[in-house]
């Protein structure tokens, strides 16, 4: 095992990853801007490295400080965390080309999945279903018209590089197809450097459900089970269910049997999740994530495991300790994304936290880096907590949900706790009947 972890991140997944590392007995080093200074990940962890200025340019995708810091620290290896250079092949590559390991995927398989088609492609031929679309990327307009008539409008033009909703455009007729076609790959350009494109039959009322899998280097697969992501603004994900209201027993170990084998046949390694969109009981692949998700503690209250532990291990060369048939399912999770944004406008609501108090009681989990006189710095994501809990039946889950959401408290920054409040009361959440496009039609009605 690992003597040393440095943990290239920061916030709630850099803390979530460091208490991992303790309880195993792994040092660990914090790397942090000057804006991160006082951060809750810097003040525990063994060691600290200040690797730049606030923008995350400058420090926290700065891949030759955070090398730097890893060498000048001895540590063994590095874990990404999520976002930031989590998904970055070429660093991976420098991860390993240094002498350390890189707790993920090989840079092979990040950088497989990382383009769209290209993962389309390898779940294709692993008889993975697909959502209805083009083979490739779009080389003209004339050839997306062609695709578009064969599988019917709407249509869905999305880049090709790209994700969280950037590059992706819906065109409802051959009329509107000419300006989705443009939009679509000047956003793509404009963020991810690339302007291919290609396109997907748009589905009216799917659900968002992914598949979370664990890899060892010996060739086992295991999932553990979906989760249900389909409440969502603008392709953000708010809140995140364990196991899905809609799907059964039997759609699950069908699903998980399919995607383990096809991941052993290409030979993935560590944690990943699977997306895909699910209606009228099928199930289409739409990309997969080489990381660790942000939702993943709704899996692991369900399956009384910890990813992060599991992913140190598998990084460590340790073969998995259990089997599919040992992975066991109990009760329900649900996870509220609590950002530091108005409920109301969304706007970045960034400053000082007078106050902070989270719930607590049986089958609560609160995953944040707050604490009371912390600032909140304007410089990154908006993510200032995750709220958890955990109840033997979904019912039980939403009535812990509604009490925790009122018990807990984040004064002096407006935060979307009261979106969140109104989310859990409404009856169609209560009732488990939504889709992608739901909490869309929920915000704009002024609930």
């Amino acid at each position: 095992m690992f003597g040393k972890v440095l943990i290239a991140n920061r916030g709630e997944i850099a803390l979530r990853v460091h208490r991992a590392c303790q309880e195993m007995g792994i040092r660990t080093v914090a790397v942090h801007s000057t804006a991160d200074n006082t951060a809750m990940h810097v003040r525990l962890a063994d060691e600290s490295v200040c690797i730049g200025p606030p923008s995350a340019r400058d420090s926290y995708l700065n891949m030759a400080a955070i090398l730097s810091a890893a060498a000048i620290t001895g540590a063994d290896a590095i874990h990404p965390g999520y976002g930031f250079l989590s998904e970055n092949a070429n660093f991976a590559e420098m991860v390993e080309a240094h002498g350390l390991a890189f707790i993920g995927p090989t840079a092979a398989h990040i950088r497989m999945m990382g383009d769209k088609i290209a993962a389309k492609d390898a779940m294709r031929s692993l008889g993975v279903p697909l959502v209805p679309g083009s083979l490739g990327a779009l080389e003209s307009l004339e050839e997306a018209r062609a695709v578009a008539d064969q599988i019917k409008y709407p249509v869905l033009i999305k880049a090709a590089a790209g994700g969280g909703g950037r590059g992706m455009k819906v065109a409802r007729s051959e009329e509107e197809l000419e300006e989705a076609w443009r939009v679509a790959r000047t956003e793509s350009k404009a963020a991810f450097g690339d302007d291919a494109v290609y396109m997907e039959k748009y589905l009216d009322r799917p659900r968002h459900i992914e598949l979370q899998v664990l890899a060892d280097m010996h060739g086992n697969v295991v999932h553990f089970g979906e989760r249900d992501c389909s409440l969502q603004r603008r392709h953000q994900k708010l809140v995140e269910e364990a196991g899905s209201p809609v799907l059964t027993a039997a759609e699950r170990d069908a699903l998980g049997a399919q995607v383990t084998k096809g991941l052993k046949q290409l030979g993935y390694r560590n944690a990943g999740t699977l997306e895909f969109l699910w209606q009228d009981g099928q199930f289409a692949f739409i990309e997969m994530n080489t990381r660790l998700q942000v939702e993943h503690p709704v899996t692991e209250m369900v399956c009384n495991v910890d990813l992060v532990k599991e992913q140190l291990r598998v990084a460590a060369g340790e073969p998995l300790g259990y089997t599919q048939e040992q992975v066991r399912f109990s009760g329900h999770a649900i996870e509220c994304r609590i950002t530091a944004e108005d409920p109301e406008t969304f706007a970045p609501n960034p400053g000082r936290v007078d106050m902070y108090h989270a719930p607590g009681g049986l089958g609560v989990r609160v995953d944040s880096a707050l604490y009371s006189g912390y600032t909140v710095p304007p410089h990154y994501d908006s993510l200032v907590a995750k709220l958890v809990v955990h109840g033997q039946t979904r019912s039980e889950a939403i009535a812990r949900l509604k009490r925790s959401l009122d018990e807990m408290v984040v004064s002096g920054i407006k935060t979307t706790l009261p979106l969140h409040q109104r989310i859990v009361a409404d009856p169609e959440f209560q009732a488990g009947d939504y889709t992608i496009h739901w909490l869309e039609k929920f915000v704009s009605r002024g609930h």
